[in-house]
């Protein structure tokens, strides 16, 4: 934060040793003195008390004495231009007027270290809002030729910085005093105990602001490298706790829970086609929340985006043919279908709804190599950095805009090669198909939606949606998962590792009835439809 006004010089109180700042200078950096610290030599043993207390007040005198003298102060430490960044980072995050460093002593050795001192003072800061008093310490650390500097960390600034975080004065928001986060009822309390996949968007949605009722207090924050509020470092004054209204719909959140409970690796995420808005996500394993932050290739389910490709770029329909051979052949490769099935006489609805790998590369391959990332990105909004809102983080798809290879590139079409996709961006695919619409995926309903560059053609979203009752009707790969849904679907299994020897299943679907749309995966999933078809069905079927 920039703060006019706030440049104040003062002067630095020793609390041991005294030292005017001539003299301080003249013992670091005296001309044609002693070498300068050399990191590639440490010394066997720690600078004496009174070397460290002299390089430890030279650094402090000039961080007191305020900007003009900042980058002085850096040049005694060991990282010169990244002390004196986050010197300056401090000064205006914490909207700085004045700085007192004192009662420095040296409290022995460096723990860790053969060659360091370690050095405590007490830092009485004034800043936007009141004034800070913390006790704080360094390193002095000699190098094999003599020499001392400040060994540059975070903590040097305060104790409990790290790494790529910094100070912000101001504001706290309403994580510093406990927001309630709602789901979409406005009354029903989200909690973790009741809904553990939710566990890291609750705290950090109701990190994200003050909330709806709530005031914000005042204090200073430890911040991210994004700006984003960490913890609270010292509050001046305390704020009310508001609320947040989420997306999430309490009933079909405990639908999906239920669907991914018992089954390692799955994850589940479902959307309000018609708007974006995310209804529902759950995952059950240790890697954390993979239907949001997941990255995986999506086998078969992309098939949705090639089909829409090929219809909008060479002019396909339903009807074309799409034969459906054995194996083909591309860039070198051979490919085969999962079943070893075969019809030579498919068109592209039937090869759909078969899955078959061989008829999309053959009908796919002929498009130009950018064409199938033009189609995720422009029309489907894959790849365009999604912000769901409420801080939260999400990873979407990715789709290569030039395969590096020709046989990347007919792998990319049956979601092998370079593609990746998660939960999360699989039901946006089938979202954007059953409502002739992209909309950007959100979790707290005043949040801002991306468009995509270009509106999904009227023709060619009848076209998929064709394609997709066809695969979750008689014959069709996802029919048993199917049955009584008034929606179309699609299956997907991706082989993964160096030899193919695993697999992960996958399954896409939405329902008109409810207006609802399903991305799943199982992690080990032998089919989709026998793995993730499962979890999708419940949550389609819903409360």
């Amino acid at each position: 934060m920039n703060t006019a006004g706030k440049i104040g010089v003062t002067c630095l109180a020793v609390g041991v040793l005294a030292v005017g700042s001539a003299g301080v200078y003249k013992v670091v950096h005296k001309s044609g003195g002693p070498p300068r610290y050399d990191a590639s030599s440490p010394a066997t043993t720690p600078p004496s008390d009174t070397d460290a207390q002299q390089a430890a007040l030279a650094f402090l005198q000039g961080w007191a004495a305020g900007p003009a003298r900042y980058q002085e102060a850096a040049d005694g430490t060991d990282a010169p231009a990244a002390a004196a960044a986050a010197l300056r980072g401090y000064h205006d995050g914490l909207g700085l007027t004045s700085v007192a460093l004192t009662g420095t002593a040296v409290a022995g050795p460096t723990a860790g270290t053969s060659n360091g001192a370690h050095v405590t003072f007490t830092v009485t800061a004034h800043v936007s809002g009141g004034t800070w008093s913390y006790a704080d310490g360094l390193d002095v650390l000699r190098s094999s030729n003599g020499a001392e500097a400040v060994h540059w960390a975070s903590t040097v600034l305060h104790p409990k910085l790290h790494p790529g975080q910094s100070l912000k004065a101001g504001t706290l928001p309403s994580g510093a005093t406990g927001a309630t986060v709602l789901g979409d009822d406005g009354r029903t309390v989200l909690t973790a105990a009741r809904y553990p996949s939710l566990r890291d968007i609750i705290t950090t949605v109701g990190k994200s602001g003050v909330g709806a009722g709530g005031t914000a207090g005042t204090g200073v924050a430890v911040v991210d490298a994004k700006g984003a509020f960490v913890s609270a470092a010292k509050t001046f004054t305390r704020g009310k706790p508001g609320t947040f209204t989420t997306t999430i719909d309490p009933k079909l959140q405990a639908v999906a829970e239920q669907a991914v409970k018992g089954k390692p690796k799955s994850s589940v995420v479902a959307l309000d086609y018609t708007t974006g808005r995310i209804k529902a996500v759950a995952y059950n394993g240790p890697a954390g929340n993979t239907a949001f932050m997941g990255s995986a290739a999506p086998g078969s389910t992309m098939k949705m985006i090639t089909s829409a490709a090929v219809i909008d770029k060479l002019g396909l329909t339903p009807s074309s043919p799409a034969p459906c051979a054995k194996t083909i052949s591309a860039g070198g490769a051979t490919f085969h279908n999962d079943a070893g099935e075969s019809d030579p006489t498919a068109d592209l609805k039937r090869a759909f709804a078969m899955s078959c790998n061989t008829a999309f590369i053959h009908v796919g391959y002929r498009m130009q190599p950018g064409d199938l990332a033009d189609e995720a990105k422009n029309v489907f909004g894959i790849g365009t950095d999604w912000s769901v809102g409420g801080g939260v983080f999400v990873q979407d798809g990715s789709v290569p805009d030039v395969p590096p290879d020709n046989a990347t590139q007919a792998a990319d079409l049956i979601g092998q090669g370079k593609v990746l996709m998660n939960p999360l961006a699989v039901a946006s695919v089938a979202a954007t198909i059953a409502d002739s619409h992209y909309h950007q995926p959100v979790i707290l309903p005043g949040q801002a939606q991306k468009p995509a560059a270009r509106p999904m053609s009227a023709g060619t979203a009848a076209a998929v949606r064709q394609l997709m009752r066809a695969a979750a009707g008689p014959g069709g790969t996802a029919a048993a998962r199917m049955a009584g849904i008034n929606g179309g679907a699609k299956t997907g299994t991706s082989e993964v590792g160096q030899n193919a020897e695993t697999t992960n299943g996958w399954f896409a679907a939405y329902d008109q009835d409810d207006h609802i749309a399903v991305g799943a995966l199982v992690i080990g999933g032998k089919t989709g439809a026998d793995s993730a078809g499962y979890i999708a069905r419940d949550v389609l079927l819903g409360p």
